[in-house]
């Protein structure tokens, strides 16, 4: 197995189950918000509607917030959406399921489609989750099953020198038996000062 597709596969199961984006999201409306706006009305051809958005573009879906300088959107006959969003730096935040936790991606070009759920990022891209972050020249995610993909640039035969590997920071989580030894050794602590007062209490009475 190539040296790259090995990085790959571990970092699938590294990141597999690392984010849970909130479920209710791809059920809740789109919104977009921008300076300027162009809309070009293709279904009497039964094609598209797209929509082209630029300046400040802020696009919103429950708790996906995706913001950038270009966005263009386009819509199926079934009501379906993709955009493509492109700036110096598009990013990508959107809570977890079930906690206080959010999901936070960068890239100079992004592609969200809500009917397969999925984003993909290009270019420069950087994904976080509480601590942990991982970087690559494209980043796939996919939603509803919490499944990245991350690939690295190919190095060209010319340029043996340009670092393209994919990075990854996983931190390490506390250790739970280490927390359970110092709640013993506090406990322990307590009762043998409450022993010692009861001692010297009962001298004090006898004299």
């Amino acid at each position: 197995m190539p040296f790259h597709s090995f990085l790959s596969s571990l970092f699938l199961i590294l990141l597999s189950t690392c984010a849970q984006a909130e479920r209710a999201d791809r059920n809740k409306p789109i919104h977009l918000e921008a300076d300027r706006a162009t809309v070009e009305d293709y279904k009497q051809k039964g094609t598209f509607r797209t929509s082209i958005f630029t300046g400040n573009v802020i696009l919103t879906q429950g708790t996906l917030i995706l913001r950038a300088d270009k966005v263009i959107m386009k819509e199926d006959n079934t009501g379906y959406r993709h955009a493509t969003a492109h700036g110096n730096l598009v990013s990508y935040r959107q809570k977890r399921d079930g906690v206080n936790e959010y999901v936070e991606a960068w890239s100079r070009r992004a592609e969200y489609d809500n009917k397969t759920d999925k984003i993909e990022l290009f270019g420069s891209a950087r994904l976080k989750r509480g601590m942990d972050e991982v970087e690559g020249d494209y980043i796939s995610y996919d939603i509803s099953s919490d499944f990245f993909q991350v690939q690295g640039q190919p190095q060209p035969e010319n340029d043996k020198h340009s670092d393209h590997r994919v990075r990854v920071i996983i931190q390490p989580k506390a250790k739970q038996a280490d927390t359970d030894t110092d709640t013993d050794t506090d406990t322990d602590t307590d009762t043998d000062t409450d022993t010692d007062t009861d001692t010297d209490t009962d001298t004090d009475t006898k004299k």
